[in-house]
């Protein structure tokens, strides 16, 4: 009977090592491409998300189709910062967002007339007050945006206390600062981790348009 080949403890330290590498890729090739955890920070997204919620951001969803109307989702803003923020998508490339007294229209590409967008997300505090920059001013002046190829048009859900495309250009002298680049989208959050008392997916609206 041959004897069983003993391996020097080199060979049981690469082992191990290769096996780390391994696992490490994969986490990162999984956090990289497909999913990845976040923390939100701060109200802005109020009563979807709550302030410290984990949420679990499916990336993969961009690298195989683009945002969409509705979408809440993680992203760098265009004001030079590193850290990221969470809103909602409004407007895509090509549509035009009105804010007119307190209330946001839509007017799409394909459309011959724009639409009061049904955002039945927002709380009883936040329907009927998208004021202008700042959020909390209440001027219920109308705006007019045209999102333009390539950006998208963001808001946060807690109306009244959110800093997002109607304040990013507020001091910049490009205009396209209002607008988030695609490529600054990390992706589509797709449900809530923690607490576990509030685990649930994360459905985006239908409003409609199409």
């Amino acid at each position: 009977m041959p004897t069983p080949r003993r391996h020097s403890i080199w060979f049981h330290l690469f082992d191990v090592i290769l096996n780390i590498a391994i696992i490490v890729g994969i986490v990162v090739g999984i956090r990289t491409f497909l999913i990845s955890p976040f923390q939100v920070q701060g109200s802005s997204m109020l009563e979807t998300l709550e302030h410290r919620q984990y949420i679990i951001i499916n990336k993969l969803a961009y690298y195989v189709g683009k945002p969409q109307r509705g979408d809440v989702v993680v992203f760098r803003p265009p004001t030079g910062q590193k850290k990221h923020y969470v809103k909602r998508v409004i407007g895509i490339p090509g549509d035009e967002v009105h804010l007119r007294k307190g209330t946001v229209y839509l007017k799409t590409p394909d459309a011959v007339n724009e639409v009061e967008l049904d955002e039945d997300y927002l709380t009883l505090n936040n329907a009927g007050h998208t004021y202008n920059h700042p959020p909390s001013s209440g001027n219920t002046d109308e705006r007019h945006y045209v999102v333009p190829e390539g950006r998208y048009f963001l808001l946060g859900d807690n109306r009244q206390a959110s800093l997002d495309s109607r304040s990013f250009a507020e001091g910049s002298e490009d205009n396209e600062d209002t607008f988030v680049p695609e490529d600054y989208i990390t992706g589509r959050v797709w449900f809530v981790l923690l607490p576990i008392s509030k685990i649930h997916a994360l459905e985006p609206p239908n409003y409609g348009l199409e």
